[in-house]
């Protein structure tokens, strides 16, 4: 018998096409939709653009980079101290490609109405290829407002922050037309607690903002160590201050900054963290001292807005994988996105997929307009809002995609185990749950006019007496201040799924409010794929399954 005749032992069917080189913006019609009903419309070439780099070239790249993490370097083969950070080409790819798009920065260079949607929307599609590298882009991106609080840093730096060249080399500032910015707060002693650090600053000269310090102290936690400066929190004799940290000083000599080691993290493999200490690292001074808080809190305010937008591009991702798969895999001869309990499933997954992306752009918008009182209050509110209940659904939902796809979801070769490790890390960074809770209570009560401006956005429940309902529920609940903190989850909960509901009414898909609505303020069930009787399931799948393959 020649045996070669069975070589081939079987032929590979009932598998789905691949999804390799896809353009990520034309196959959401969700981010296409709230894109533009935020304004960000004239930016839609530029979205689209980067749509075809995150399917294509940036998807190939965040595998590479997740492959091949990054490696400490502490000193030189000559022995001399250089605590470098080594990437692999992958990462340095993605982070090029961000920047020159504009992902850093477009929103202050180029500010009207939509920039801070449009760069939102690109930052959404980048996180889907690659998450980790979304770390400095986002601090870069957030350090704008706090340099804002003190010129003679901002003339000097923003420039370069604002630039859109990327330079990874290992030299000083004066040598780059552009860099990145990490950040450094949390100790070993306090993590969140910040005002507990114990890092200390002494004035090389004249003391006070925008002067020399010299930072002794440790960062349990310092993202992103190969960035061109961190602002970071040190006590003087006025309490907690934020300062400017550079990697190297003027004199091209490099800082007294010293990596201790890498965290092994679960997910955000791509990205180095890390922890430093000072041994008198030459810093200056932002903002006023002893107000390092309230300094820090104008960057902090962003990296949060960002958490909301990557837990929702992660989720995104998930449900395009997911609802690909179904549409092309058949079981008893039937494709399972044709059989209704895999319709439930689902169209659960789009929903709680499309209201993130709602919630997150229309928090774009408020950014786009704080120069309106009203707006302010509210990106003041619902950024923490947002922050608490986006990355909070993240984890769960990226399961429930991954099993829709059985054992291919659990596999290293689909995106879906990324996907879930990367998951925990927006509702961890920038403050946990129960901190972003608290600040919602603190917004609420210390804020005049944050609760009118919550319940006039929320309105009457725009004629659908279910959401009217959880609005009243929600007045009484505030009214009732007893134990409110004990109950700060379930109120932040209510305030995120009111807004949801509210914008997906008036965007006017009567199909998904009508599913988001009877689901998530009626009396579904606790896990995804519980949704009650009579909803157009079949509408709202295809609405986010990829077309044309």
């Amino acid at each position: 018998m020649n045996l070669h005749q069975f070589a081939e032992t079987h032929e590979v069917t009932n598998q789905p096409p691949s999804l390799d080189g896809t353009n990520l913006y034309r196959i959401d019609l969700p981010l296409q939709e709230w894109s533009r009903r935020f304004d960000a419309g004239w930016a839609e070439s530029r979205i689209d653009a980067y749509g075809a780099l995150a399917g294509g070239s940036l998807m190939e790249a965040g595998f590479a980079a997740n492959q091949n993490k990054p490696v400490f370097v502490s000193h030189d083969r000559y022995g001399h101290r250089i605590d470098l950070v080594e990437f692999h080409p992958a990462y340095h790819e993605l982070m090029r490609a961000a920047v020159e798009h504009g992902l850093t920065g477009l929103p202050w260079t180029d500010p009207q109405p939509g920039a801070h949607v449009a760069r939102a929307s690109m930052t959404y599609l980048h996180s889907q290829a690659e998450a980790g590298s979304g770390c400095p882009l986002t601090m870069t991106f957030a350090s704008v407002p706090a340099m804002r609080l003190q010129p003679n840093l901002a003339d000097q730096w923003l420039p370069k922050i604002l630039a859109t060249e990327y330079d990874s080399r290992n030299v000083g500032m004066a040598h780059k037309a552009g860099v990145t910015i990490g950040m450094a707060m949390t100790e070993k002693q306090g993590g969140t607690d910040v005002r507990a650090n114990t890092t200390k600053a002494y004035p090389v000269g004249a003391s006070g903002p925008g002067q020399a310090y010299e930072l002794v102290g440790h960062k349990w936690f310092c993202s992103a160590p190969m960035c061109d400066a961190f602002l970071t929190l040190a006590q003087t004799d006025k309490g907690l201050t934020c300062f400017l940290l550079p990697r190297h000083r003027p004199d091209d000599t490099r800082n007294q900054f010293y990596i201790q080691r890498l965290k092994n993290k679960l997910g955000n493999w791509s990205n180095a963290s890390s922890e430093v200490e000072f041994r008198g690292a030459l810093a200056w001074m932002v903002g006023e001292e002893g107000r390092g808080v309230p300094t820090i809190i104008e960057m902090v305010a962003m990296t949060r807005f960002d958490c909301m937008v990557g837990s929702s591009a992660l989720m995104r991702q998930a449900l395009t994988q997911a609802s690909h798969h179904c549409a092309h895999r058949k079981v008893g001869g039937k494709l399972l996105s044709e059989q209704p309990l895999m319709q439930n499933v689902l169209a659960d997954l789009a929903l709680e997929s499309e209201a993130a992306l709602a919630l997150s752009l229309r928090m774009g918008r408020a950014l786009d307009h704080l120069d309106d009182d009203r707006e302010a209050k509210f990106a003041r509110l619902v950024t923490a809002v947002g922050k608490y209940w986006i990355c909070k659904r993240a984890p769960a939902m990226i399961n429930e995609a991954a099993e829709c796809m059985g054992g291919a979801g659990y596999v290293e070769e689909s995106i879906l185990p990324r996907l879930y490790r990367e998951a925990p890390v927006n509702s961890t960074w920038e403050g946990s749950g129960n901190v972003q809770c608290l600040d919602v209570l603190r917004a609420l009560s210390k804020e005049p006019g944050v609760l009118d401006v919550l319940f006039s956005e929320l309105g009457d429940g725009h004629g659908d007496k279910r959401l009217a309902a959880h609005i009243s529920q929600l007045q009484a609940a505030f009214k009732d201040t007893d134990d409110i903190q004990y109950r700060a989850r379930q109120l932040t909960e209510d305030i995120a799924l009111g807004l949801q509901a509210k914008l997906l009414l008036e965007a006017g898909n009567a199909a998904v409010s009508d599913a988001f609505i009877a689901s998530r303020l009626g009396s579904a069930g606790r896990v995804y794929g519980t949704l009650p009787r009579g909803l157009d399931v079949e509408a709202i799948v295809a609405r986010s399954t990829p077309q044309g393959f």
